[in-house]
């Protein structure tokens, strides 16, 4: 162990004492169906947020406010919709002390025991011979939640004083679209969240299902559609087809030249503006714990396009992807329907990395595209349109708050993380980030195997107390630097 080791041990051999208690405070948080994109389950949101209110308040928290967001955006059906609060709150205020804000979120994702559960989604059960916790929103994103109110009880239970002060912003509606956050973030990064040292968010898995992780960087996304008209109205091929030029034909063939089968992007001069990997970067992949078995699983098949590890998790986190997700208005229902579509949407994304910048990504796009569409010398009309974008993150895993997160995973675990990035975006990421002009740190409590949006979602009680721990430790360990 190259680091000189805290003692920690009170503090950890008190989360395991409490472990019964910290389970009911799940359980209690999986109860509640705060399911935020069903507007009849939005009193059920807030009410999430006032539980959230009164377990800050018993454990000692301060300045505790819900702030007040305003009425939906549309499209809803409830024009009056309000917005569920943003939960905000203080647990200390030493001017000697590095101030931390953690970020969660306490909205999940719809769930039925119809879909396929095993068990009521909504019903924390605690399956003892796996030792396995199933339930809405366990791994994503109330067991971390609760992870860090447990670190703050374990402390007051040992009477320890908290290594640093703690700002929490917990938001209700991260499984649909984080609205009104952004804004949020701006309007408090002078007054609320002021003197913010750092910012921890506890909402991503690890890669695998046996070693921690700490992750460092996530791809953006840019969503663009393709629409292509032509006809006036849908036409019957029997009389149409092979006198009219076909908007269906025209969209397959341009979106067919966007990316080829080995998943190469063929838009001219994306590679361009990818960032060189560096000898440093590279070592990071070396001895991270994954396998081509552990793709092939994930997928449900042998269909992957590299042979290796480092590969693999290149292509996933470090490399830019382009992914056809589908077509809007083309017939798609069973049986054989002999429809000329008379406007079809064809809709694909790119996954952005460093150092791709978006507007000129757009541009590359839109000229390649445009340029296909002429080329095909039809009398249809195509218009390509960005959707949306957010921006890839990247931080310096060799920073202190790296160093403080991977020094608590190993007291913890016994083992050093792996460093790795995620494929997927968490766009409030960079948000924190800009507004508070300071470093964030994903510190995951979950396994990769966590279904975190499927059914049967788990958080193993390993990762849960284990976890818990992990959090406390890496307050000590930055707290201390």
């Amino acid at each position: 162990m190259s680091y000189t080791k805290l003692e920690l041990e009170p503090l950890f051999s008190k989360i395991e004492e409490l472990k019964p208690q910290f389970i009911t405070r799940l359980a209690n948080a999986v109860a509640i169906p705060s399911v935020s994109s069903d507007e009849d389950k939005r009193p059920q949101v807030v009410a999430m947020a006032h539980f959230l209110q009164k377990e800050l308040t018993n454990l000692g928290f301060t300045d505790i406010q819900l702030k007040d967001l305003g009425t939906q955006p549309p499209p809803t059906v409830n024009k009056e919709l309000q917005l569920p609060p943003i939960v905000l709150a203080r647990h200390g205020n030493d001017p000697l002390k590095k101030t931390v804000l953690i970020y969660g979120h306490y909205d999940v994702q719809p769930a039925l025991l119809e879909d396929g559960w095993n068990t009521e989604p909504f019903k924390l059960v605690h399956n003892e011979a796996k030792d396995i916790l199933y339930g809405r929103g366990s791994t994503d994103d109330k067991g971390p939640v609760m992870g860090w109110l447990n670190v703050v009880e374990a402390h007051n239970a040992l009477g320890w004083e908290l290594p640093v002060n703690l700002v929490c912003c917990f938001e209700g509606m991260e499984e649909s679209g984080s609205l009104g956050l952004d804004e949020l973030v701006a309007r408090e990064a002078q007054q609320y969240f002021k003197g913010v040292d750092t910012v921890c968010i506890s909402d991503n898995y690890w890669l695998g299902t046996s070693k921690p992780v700490l992750t460092y960087g996530l791809r953006g996304c840019n969503y663009y559609q393709l629409t292509v008209s032509g006809p006036g109205a849908d036409l019957h091929s029997g009389i149409f087809g092979g006198i009219v030029a076909e908007p269906m034909t025209d969209l397959v063939k341009v979106m067919s030249q966007l990316v080829d089968s080995q998943g190469k992007i063929l838009i001219p001069g994306v590679y361009d503006m990818v960032a060189p990997l560096t000898e440093k970067e590279d070592g990071l992949y070396d001895n991270i714990d994954f396998s081509v078995e552990e793709l092939e699983a994930a997928c449900g098949s042998k269909t992957g396009l590299h042979d290796n590890k480092k590969d693999i998790l290149k292509h996933r986190w470090r490399y830019p992807s382009l992914s056809l997700h589908g077509i809007e208005g083309a017939f798609s229902g069973a049986g054989a329907k002999t429809v000329i579509p008379a406007k079809v949407v064809g809709k694909f994304s790119i996954r952005t990395v460093p150092d791709i910048d978006s507007g000129k990504l757009d541009k590359l796009v839109f000229d390649h595209v445009n340029k296909l569409l002429k080329e095909l010398g039809s009398p249809n009309t195509g218009k390509i349109e960005l959707i949306h974008d957010g921006n890839y993150w990247l931080a310096d895993p060799f920073n202190d708050l790296f160093g403080a997160a991977a020094k608590a995973t190993e007291d913890v675990w016994g083992v050093k993380p792996d460093f790795t990035r995620e494929g997927g975006s968490i766009p409030i990421t960079l948000t924190f980030e800009k507004e508070l002009k300071t470093s964030v740190l994903l510190l995951p409590m979950g396994r990769g195997d966590d279904g975190a949006h499927s059914i049967n979602e788990k958080l193993d009680v390993l990762n849960y107390i284990n976890g818990c721990k992990t959090l406390g430790g890496y307050l000590h360990y930055y707290g201390k630097q």
